[in-house]
């Protein structure tokens, strides 16, 4: 009696199916073809042969850049920017500071009974910060720092001074405190001759008292003249004037020995 096998299907790579039974006898009976189509995605990206590239027009590129290259306007010239920057003021002149100003100032306060009042109708404060600073540096070198001291006693006696002479003066006065801080601190400069003396020639006991009062009553003597001149333009208040003058000058010296 002969045996029936059972043949399971064969899968054809062009997706056909194909299935062979057998009958008794050992031939194949039957034979079922199936086609089947392979589903594709819902989406394929186009095949790179397909992909549109961008194209430029050469005659617009050419056009935008001869535009960009040669504009309407002409270009900066470099010796234009060159002279405008030699046209500008130098640097000590756009901050107001005038070193010859500044010496001219100072070599007319060297005599006391030579002053050149005129010089110190147009104050600053350049030339008085430079005393301030010199004083303070010649105080650190002794083992003293009096910078804020200075700076706030300088400003005190300033207003000080201010109040005074505005007052004996009334309304026929033209002090302004910009110019009694400039002179005032142009007088400091007596004291700081006399700080730098004692930093290399320290004077104690009554020799020392007797420099002091020298250099005090030097700085006395030309802010009182100043200060009168440019309050009143008369000297008939000087003595008034050098009174609480002296007084500031001699708290200076105190600083400079003690």
């Amino acid at each position: 009696m002969p045996k029936e096998f059972t043949v399971p299907p064969v899968v054809f790579p062009s997706g056909a199916t194909a299935s062979t039974e057998t009958t008794r006898g050992g031939g194949p009976a039957t034979t079922n073809l199936q086609h089947r189509r392979v589903p594709t995605a819902p989406f394929q990206p186009p095949r790179p042969s397909s992909i549109p590239f961008m194209t430029f027009d050469i005659g617009s590129a050419s056009a935008s850049t001869s535009t960009f290259s040669n504009p309407s306007y002409p270009p900066p010239r470099h010796d234009a920017v060159s002279l405008s920057f030699l046209d500008e003021p130098p640097l000590l002149e756009e901050l107001e500071i005038s070193p010859t100003l500044i010496w001219r100032k100072t070599r007319s306060l060297l005599n006391p009974f030579r002053i050149n009042s005129s010089l110190h109708e147009d104050p600053d404060l350049s030339g008085p910060f430079l005393y301030y600073m010199a004083l303070g540096i010649f105080q650190l070198l002794a083992g003293k720092v009096q910078f804020g001291v200075i700076l706030g006693w300088i400003a005190l006696s300033s207003i000080f001074l201010y109040s005074v002479l505005n007052f004996l003066a009334g309304k026929n006065g033209n002090l302004d405190l910009y110019r009694c801080f400039s002179v005032v601190g142009y007088c400091l400069m007596p004291i700081v001759v006399f700080s730098a003396v004692r930093l290399f020639f320290p004077v104690t006991g009554a020799a020392g008292f007797a420099v002091a009062a020298v250099f005090v009553i030097w700085a006395t003597r030309i802010c009182s003249r100043l200060l009168v001149e440019n309050a009143f333009g008369v000297s008939e208040y000087l003595g008034l004037t050098a009174y609480p003058c002296f007084l500031i000058y001699t708290l200076f010296s105190l600083l400079v020995m003690f």
